[in-house]
């Protein structure tokens, strides 16, 4: 038995992250061990589903990660949990492309059997609310909407209309609801978020959360259609597979305010292939470990730290040698950033940077990309063959500007971009690559390609052979 609940959204915005927060932190006020998932490529609710739960949540995702492995991710995260709760992504129907379900939360649902709990925002109607449960209702017959709940309510007696009418047309439970309340906003990205959920700073917002969810929302109703979906069959694993390997190479992962874009798969794939894996925070003034034979530089906030890490000389000076060394470097996003000559902040500010990448990063007020990337390699390097393929996403509100020479006197072999991405507004090039490093905007989900995480272990046991070489001299 895996009892579990999908809180959707009819669009963003509406409040389903408000709701799933507050459901799992009054689960977990009752003594329940909740273990949270976020549907699609997102980094920042699982950061607040693991600060209220305790436990990492897992992105569940059928499209980067293909339906079974998904099922597999979801099936390990879940195994010791009382009850998952699993937030939707954007509108409930809303994914990879409008013409089908893919990739969206009703697509999760109908894979994981799991009943859905649909968020309405009723502040400026009433009946027209059950209208609009009706077509979310019938669009999938495969999906089950199991309840809703009603946000911005104006008063208890708005909300007695609006359930009447939507129980009256559409035959489910109206669950509860919440008022519209101010002081109950989710804080958006800025850089202080990873380091205040790490002080416990909204501890006190989750707990208004749980409040309120205990006085207005039928909590007892909403476990019971948790332990309702269908019956679980654990399936066959395919990323996991097998016995785990024994270590044989070291990884170094920079972990801290500026580097915190991770998917938890990939971290485990890396462990479960072989590798042990060490952290370190550059922000903080450490260098990558010494025994280390590879390096991960994930995605986070480096713009917001720009002045602290230009800062870390030795820090930059080691990333610099270990790489140019030929050290297997896996950089995402702000890694990429990171590792580029320069980043400019909004307000003009130049911060060097790594400076291994010839080019220069701009941040800017708008969003600069965003959405599902298929990544296919332009050029062998760490994870990939040329012409092989991975999935991610990209998110970003930068620029990338590369300089006229694009063979620099930077210790590196000659380079090209790393992928040619494809998303829903065609095809690009991304990033930068040479035989040992693997740069760009792209985050990858190594659940997507598995056979990369050998490829990247691989390459570090022969950079770690090579080190180990003795040194020969010619004088007698």
């Amino acid at each position: 038995m895996r009892p579990r609940i999908v809180i959707a959204g009819v669009s963003s915005g509406v409040g389903k992250t408000t709701v799933t927060l507050g459901v799992m932190a009054a689960f977990v006020a009752r003594g329940l061990d909740v273990q949270g998932f976020k549907v699609g490529p997102d980094y920042i609710d699982p950061s607040y589903h693991g600060a209220v739960t305790g436990r990492p949540s897992r992105n569940l995702d059928t499209w980067m990660t293909e339906p079974d492995r998904m099922t597999e991710i979801f099936d390990r995260a879940s195994a010791l949990a009382d009850v998952s709760v699993i937030e939707g992504v954007m509108g409930l129907y809303d994914g990879r492309d409008a013409l089908a379900n893919d990739g969206s939360t009703a697509d999760v649902s109908v894979v994981l059997g799991a009943p859905v709990i649909l968020v309405l925002d009723v502040s400026s109607m009433a009946r027209s609310a059950a209208a609009i449960v009706l077509g979310f209702q019938q669009m999938e017959p495969a999906m089950r909407l199991a309840g809703v709940v009603v946000n911005r309510v104006g008063s208890r007696g708005h909300y007695e209309m609006v359930r009447a009418a939507i129980e009256q047309v559409c035959g489910v439970p109206v669950v509860g609801y919440l008022q519209s309340q101010g002081d109950w906003e989710i804080p958006e990205r800025h850089l202080g978020l990873i380091p205040a959920l790490e002080r416990g700073e909204l501890a006190p917002l989750f707990k208004q959360l749980a409040k309120a969810c205990e006085e207005t929302l039928d909590l007892d109703l909403i476990l019971a259609l948790a332990r309702s979906a269908d019956a679980w069959e654990s399936p066959e694993p395919k990323l996991f597979a097998g016995a785990a390997k024994e270590a044989t190479v070291t990884i170094a992962v920079a972990r801290d305010q500026a580097f915190n874009f991770y998917y938890p798969e990939n971290l485990e794939l890396l462990a479960w292939l072989g590798a042990r894996l060490v952290y370190f925070s550059p922000v903080a003034g450490e260098c990558i470990p010494q025994e280390a034979d590879g390096l991960y530089l994930g995605g986070g906030f480096p713009e917001e730290f720009a002045g602290v890490l230009t800062g870390q000389t030795e820090v930059l000076d080691n990333v610099r040698q270990r790489i140019v060394e030929g050290m297997p470097t896996l950089a995402e996003c702000g890694g990429f950033m990171f590792l580029t000559r320069a980043i400019t902040d909004r307000l003009g500010d130049s911060y060097p940077m790594v400076g291994v990448i010839p080019a220069t990063v701009t941040m800017q007020s708008r969003l600069a990309a965003v959405g599902y990337r298929e990544a296919r390699a332009l050029t062998a390097s760490v994870l990939m063959d040329a012409g092989e393929v991975m999935r991610g996403h990209e998110f970003h509100y930068s620029t990338v500007t590369w300089e006229d020479q694009r063979l620099p006197s930077n210790g590196l072999k000659p380079s090209s971009h790393a992928y040619e991405v494809t998303g829903i507004r065609g095809v690009k090039e991304d990033g930068y690559a040479t035989e040992t490093l693997q740069a760009g905007y792209t985050h990858l989900h190594f659940g997507s390609n598995p056979l990369a995480v050998k490829r990247w272990i691989k390459a570090c046991q022969v950079h770690k052979d090579r080190c180990q070489e003795p040194v020969h001299s010619d004088r007698q």
